[in-house]
């Protein structure tokens, strides 16, 4: 099917993605795991972790939102960089917003 200009495309869902490194994996593992009601409530619709191949310490999550507001306020919000900094993350994470092409 053709997509004309005309066409009125539904709006992109936001994906955030979050890199930084943490102290203990499996205790910030714990951690985000409990922390999942909180970052749903928060308008986080989905969400994966991953680990770099060579340190399990150097993790990137993605986390999914309706619309790109909703994410700057969760990547902005006081109570997700209490729970971040409970966890163990170490350093400025780097975090970044993208849309589907």
């Amino acid at each position: 099917m053709a997509v004309s200009a005309e066409t009125v495309l539904a709006p992109a869902m936001i994906r955030m993605f979050v890199r930084h490194n943490v102290a203990n994996y499996a205790k910030w593992r714990k951690r985000y795991d409990a922390f999942d009601a909180e970052r749903r409530a928060m308008g986080v619709r989905g969400a994966a972790v991953y680990v770099a191949a060579d340190n399990r310490n150097d993790i990137t999550i993605t986390h999914d939102f309706d619309a790109l507001p909703a994410a700057q306020a969760f990547a902005a919000s006081p109570r997700l960089r209490e729970a971040m900094a409970a966890a163990g993350v170490s350093g400025k994470p780097t975090i970044w917003f993208t849309s589907q092409a």
